[in-house]
């Protein structure tokens, strides 16, 4: 890296404009234009991303923030469904624009991709990579009594092959974890750990409030009824089968007492086997209130629902990584029901935002539900725990650690975390 702070380059790089990447890009540049610092910072992303971010590029500076959008050809092969052909791709596509630009730093926001080219020691042509790691997933011991699928265990063998071998690799300065549990694992198990680091997943919401309009779409469930709120892509993954099994399961003496509304475009692979599953639900368990909101929603829609929910529903079918909807949940005080396995199941525990089960047996679900009914659903949670929660994942800490690693500049963060633990604490 460049020792004059002046000449600094930042290259920030992502092909996939799904999910919280404008969000993610957005936290940098805020950050970087309080901060006053005379650097210059490239973002390499799909032409529709470059086109919203746009405005940054008229912003006067510092810093000279300059959009560069990626190719056709670029965003096929980067975004490849196989991860060999994506990962080297996503490095060929660094490394050039890396050239192009004469940037000394490169940020990849998912470096899930690039365990394979760093792990065969391919560099970066002289400049130094920093990246964000999503789903480490070697550190999670085998649950008692359950075998680990064929599929989990030729997943982490091919982890645990590979992280060693990248974090060897010079090019790569820091890899930041979204799973605060993996750096310390990192550290007692690879020589080069240390370059492992903890980064909070800043998908705090943007806006944990609605404006009247807004509201109007928020699901008022009858009063007689605890209403659970599932919202997000409602795919398989997310547990939306299972959870209708467990509605189907339910006496009718708890299925009258609750509704659910789900909230999110639903999976086009999931549309058929879900309705045949509502089909059966709505024979067995006429009592059950179940609604759908099936559209993209807004920020501030879906604070709506969060807010008139009484608990979130994060049913994942053993999911790797973190998620958003633990983040909205403890915004808005309410608790969640999530699974046990992995870093979801440890955050709950760790920090009392809820029930944490065994999320692929459906009576497990149906148990939790039960549960909230009889014991209610401010008998979940620990609020000075979501409080703790919640300022740990501050989007401004995020920033200025990845901020840190691609540039060196380390300013202190005790005043930007000062507005959120007020907000955690009201």
């Amino acid at each position: 890296m460049k020792s004059d702070t002046a000449q600094r380059h930042l290259l920030v790089f992502e092909p996939d404009a799904r999910g919280h990447a404008p969000e993610w890009i957005e936290h940098l540049l805020e950050r970087l234009v309080r901060l006053r610092q005379d650097l210059t910072v490239s973002v390499a992303v799909p032409p529709d991303l470059a086109a919203e971010l746009a405005g940054w590029s008229r912003h006067r500076g510092p810093p000279d923030v300059r959009m560069l959008p990626l190719s056709t050809l670029e965003m096929k092969l980067c975004n490849s469904g196989r991860l060999a052909v994506s990962g080297l791709a996503r490095w060929w596509t660094m490394r050039r624009r890396l050239r192009q630009t004469g940037a000394d730093h490169g940020l990849f926001l998912g470096f899930d991709h690039l365990t394979l080219p760093f792990g065969l020691g391919l560099g970066a042509g002289g400049a130094e990579v920093s990246g964000i790691l999503f789903r480490p997933s070697v550190h999670y011991p085998a649950e008692p009594g359950r075998e680990q699928p064929l599929s989990e265990r030729l997943r982490d063998l091919h982890k645990a092959l590979l992280y060693p071998r990248m974090l060897r690799n010079p090019a790569v300065r820091t890899v930041w974890s979204l799973d605060p549990y993996f750096p310390a694992y990192a550290v007692n198990q690879y020589d080069h750990g240390h370059k492992v680091r903890p980064a909070p997943d800043p998908a705090y919401p943007v806006r944990t409030t609605a404006r009247a309009d807004e509201n109007a779409f928020a699901c008022l469930a009858p009063p007689d009824r605890t209403l659970f709120l599932i919202f997000g892509v409602l795919s398989e993954r997310k547990g939306m089968l299972a959870l209708v099994d467990a509605l189907r399961r339910l006496e009718p003496r708890y299925a009258s007492s609750v509704a659910v509304l789900a909230a999110g475009m639903i999976d086009p692979a999931l549309e058929k086997p879900l309705a045949a599953a509502l089909d059966e639900l709505h024979e067995m368990r006429p009592e059950i209130w179940l609604r759908f909101d099936n559209r993209r929603l807004s920020m501030g829609e879906i604070a709506a629902h969060v807010v008139n929910a009484d608990v979130v529903l994060a049913p994942y079918q053993r999911f790797v990584g973190s998620s958003g909807v633990m983040l909205w949940a403890a915004g808005a005080g309410k608790p969640v029901i999530t699974q046990s396995y992995g870093l979801l199941g440890r955050l709950a525990r760790d920090y009392g935002l809820g029930l944490d089960i065994d999320t692929t047996d459906p009576s497990e679900i149906a148990g939790a539900i039960v549960t909230t009914l009889r014991k209610g659903p401010g008998s979940l949670a620990d609020p000075a725990g979501m409080a703790r929660f919640l300022e740990s994942h501050s989007p401004d800490v995020f920033a200025a650690r990845v901020i840190e690693a691609g540039t060196g500049i380390s300013p202190p963060l005790d005043d930007l975390c000062e507005p959120l633990r007020a907000r955690a604490t009201d």
